[in-house]
């Protein structure tokens, strides 16, 4: 049995996003072009009077209005949507760094000292030999620096083995 909470939308919620994909649909494009195409048709008949203007002026800006609210709720919800299944992915990912789980509501200046980190994981990650590696923030730095110390044990082991040598 489905859970009815869940699947209980609002009034608004539900006809937002039923005028969203009519409106997007190429049936309403239609209509649309041919509405203007009748409009200008229509011109010589009422003289391209200032009535006949204002006809598609007044319904164009109505309709672009009431359009802009309709549009900007379905795409919150679409925008909230990929951005609650992109931490769902973060989260659940071992080795994800799980600071991003709520990036979308940090400020710019946290946003942007991540970003600085991810540059520095971009630069970190070129040195290594293999492309298909990933690491998170943390790990990467970790891993950079385990490689770091073993190659200085190495060039000390080296640099021993070859004075023994000699």
């Amino acid at each position: 049995m489905k859970n009815k909470k869940s699947q209980k939308i609002g009034i608004f919620e539900g006809f937002a996003a039923k005028v969203t994909k009519i409106t997007g649909s190429t049936p309403a494009f239609i209509i649309a072009f041919v509405m203007v195409i009748v409009w200008a048709a229509t011109g010589p008949i009422f003289h391209y009077s200032e009535t006949w203007q204002l006809v598609i002026n007044t319904g164009t800006t109505i309709i672009t209005f009431l359009m802009v609210f309709l549009i900007q709720k379905s795409q919150n919800k679409d925008s909230l949507a990929i951005q609650l299944k992109l931490n769902e992915l973060v989260a659940a990912h071992e080795f994800a760094s799980n600071r991003l789980v709520n990036v979308e509501n940090m400020s710019e200046e946290e946003l942007k000292v991540i970003q600085k980190y991810y540059a520095k994981l971009s630069l970190t990650t070129m040195k290594e030999e293999s492309l298909q590696q990933s690491h998170s923030i943390d790990e990467a730095e970790q891993q950079h620096e385990i490689k770091k110390k073993i190659e200085q044990n190495i060039k000390t082991h080296l640099q021993t083995n070859n004075g023994d040598q000699q």
